[in-house]
């Protein structure tokens, strides 16, 4: 869309029969009728970036879009209790808290005025990219860096705030949605609970991929060429810079890539290794991943009308439950869950008298040594899941159950092309963070750009949003460069723009 606005050819080659990758659906066909069920992402965040990208180009988002505020974030589940429901009310917000503890709900107040502090520093870091370790000494990041507190964890910035372990897991699970641990993500990521009560939680009615068809309508509005199964099955090279793509059919010339697929599988499958400098194989395979995800989408008959659009149900060893996922070598017994129950909100995703359910357990990456995803690897993990959906008090489901889909890390990586299977990309540690992530401008590459969680500023969908806007900039700014020194030499061309996804 951005590329387009500002005139360049742009040509979007996806190796799939629909656009948005982890961001599509999946759809059901049953006697019943049809279920649909996002991939991956289930909400949003902060929809102004998708706002503002929509009004740079000259659009409405409103128009096609409709993202309805959640009157209730989410049910958070202990499982030894209690159960509580957030809102991004803080007076509601602060009586919940005081079920846990009186003492921590009178510093919620406290939490919020800091963190408010925190992500008004750290929004223009997130807003451009990180080229070498000089941008580290630019004023913005200068300034934001007394809030960061770099070298703790989540866990440990909010117990300035919370005593009770499970005040903070109220305010710090939301690290899973960078795959990690809250007891090793960086303190930073306390913004993203911050963010939750400070503008709310956001469905789009149709679902996540209702959003990716308006993007895509919008795309070809403004003259994107999409192709559609069409995989890349190359990125061409001459002397150290792109200059195009191979596909089944053809090879296409451009004067710049941007690959918005998964960055470790990309690169090692698009990308001889001979062609990299920084980003070898082996530094790559050597990098920190986020866990993976046991996926298990379920069309059931009838509804769970006591259960909220969004249900967090948290292992009473949590630590351990994470430290087990880190490891990867077994199922976790002590699983937690994340529920999405979107026909309370979203009735048109289930046939008439039914309902979905979307269950996603976070399990270890693929690993030498890790679990094997073999039939019976994948019977335990369903078993298990089943056992803590009813834990978690979403009971009788098993025999209503008329549609069933499950995704293991290993379907995530021969399906999806996700790169051992870490759905949340490289881990959001402080060495793969910043300019250590690989760069917007791929460094290795000329003329190779990157979008996606593999990238600064990372994963999940607004920052991702952000991410796009960054290396678009740069290919605007890079081709408007090009385009000048063509003209003083009389060659001047309009720039052409391949994105792989």
């Amino acid at each position: 869309m951005l590329l387009a606005h500002e005139g360049a050819n742009v040509t979007l080659y996806e190796r799939h029969g629909q656009l948005g990758g982890r961001s599509s659906a999946i759809e059901g066909e049953t006697e019943a009728g049809a279920f649909r069920f996002d991939t991956g992402p289930t909400f949003f965040l902060y929809p102004q970036i998708l706002r503002d990208i929509f009004t740079r180009c000259g659009l409405r988002m409103e128009d096609t879009i409709t993202l309805k505020k959640l009157d209730e974030n989410y049910d958070l589940v202990f499982e030894n209790g209690p159960s509580l429901k957030v809102t991004s009310d803080i007076d509601v917000l602060e009586r919940e808290i005081a079920r846990i503890d009186l003492q921590d709900a009178g510093r919620v107040r406290d939490f919020m005025v800091d963190n408010r502090a925190k992500f008004r520093n750290f929004i223009p870091v997130l807003q451009r990219p990180f080229n070498s370790v000089l941008d580290l000494l630019r004023t913005d990041m200068l300034r934001a860096f007394p809030k960061l507190r770099p070298l703790a964890s989540v866990d440990r910035d909010l117990s300035r705030y919370f005593r009770d372990p499970r005040t903070r897991l109220a305010f710090s699970f939301q690290s899973k949605y960078l795959g990690m641990s809250p007891y090793r993500c960086p303190s930073l990521f306390t913004i993203l609970s911050f963010m939750e009560h400070e503008f709310g939680i956001y469905h789009p009615v149709g679902g996540t991929m209702a959003v990716m068809e308006a993007m895509g309508q919008a795309a070809q509005q403004l003259g994107v060429k999409i192709r559609l199964n069409t995989p890349v099955r190359e990125i061409l090279t001459r002397k150290g810079r792109a200059t195009g793509v191979l596909t089944d059919q053809r090879s296409e010339q451009a004067d710049a890539v941007i690959i918005n697929a998964d960055f470790g599988r990309a690169m090692t499958k698009l990308v001889p290794d001979r062609k990299r400098r920084r980003w070898k194989n082996r530094s790559i395979e050597r990098k920190k991943y986020s866990c993976s995800t046991f996926m298990m989408y379920l069309g059931i008959e009838g509804s769970v009308p006591d259960k909220g659009h969004h249900t967090i149900f948290l292992s009473e060893s949590y630590d351990r439950n994470f430290a087990e996922i880190e490891a990867g070598k077994m199922l976790s017994e002590e699983a937690s869950l994340y529920i999405q129950n979107v026909c309370v909100t979203d009735p048109h995703q289930a046939p008439a008298g039914h309902s979905t359910l979307y269950v996603l357990m976070p399990v270890g990456h693929l690993r030498d040594g890790g679990v094997d995803w073999t039939d019976e690897t994948r019977a335990q993990a369903r078993s298990l899941v089943m056992a803590r959906l009813e834990k978690a008090g979403f009971t009788d489901i098993e025999e209503r159950i008329r549609f069933e889909k499950i995704i293991t890390p290993a379907d995530w990586e021969e399906r999806y092309d996700v790169h051992k299977g870490a759905v949340f990309n490289l881990a959001h540690n402080l060495g793969q963070m910043l300019h250590r992530r690989p760069h917007n401008r791929f460094e290795d590459i000329r003329g190779v750009y990157l979008a996606g969680g593999g990238t600064h500023p990372g994963s999940g969908l607004p920052v991702i949003f952000e991410g796009a806007r960054i290396s678009s900039d740069l290919v605007i700014r890079d081709l408007a460069s090009r385009r000048r020194f063509a003209f003083f030499n009389r060659r001047s061309r309009k720039g052409a723009t391949h994105v792989t996804s």
